[in-house]
């Protein structure tokens, strides 16, 4: 079994306590795009952990998939709710004319 060197050991410990600050950010964060840059920096995070550990397939598609596409999915739907106004107080059957 081949161990990790000092750098790499380093390195990966350093991107794991940023991930968990980012996801803490990410939980806490008041503003919804807070939240969400914050959740798409975890998973940019991931992807360079993954290219740190030699598994550059799987950091490309983390990188694609849970950074680009997941954060820019979320900005739409957000911009989209935001657009549509999402007042659920009233119903239909709550109207009174």
């Amino acid at each position: 079994m081949m161990s990790m060197s000092p750098l790499i050991a380093g390195i990966s410990l350093l991107l794991c306590v940023t991930m968990i600050g980012a996801a803490l950010v990410a939980i806490r964060a008041k503003a919804m795009p807070v939240a969400i840059l914050a959740s798409g920096l975890v998973s940019l995070v991931a992807s360079i952990l993954f290219l740190v550990l030699a598994a550059p397939d799987v950091a490309m598609t983390e990188a694609a998939i849970g950074s680009g596409l997941t954060t820019f999915l979320f900005f739409f739907v957000l911009a989209r709710i935001r657009a549509t106004g999402h007042d659920d107080t009233e119903t239909e059957g709550d109207k009174h004319d």
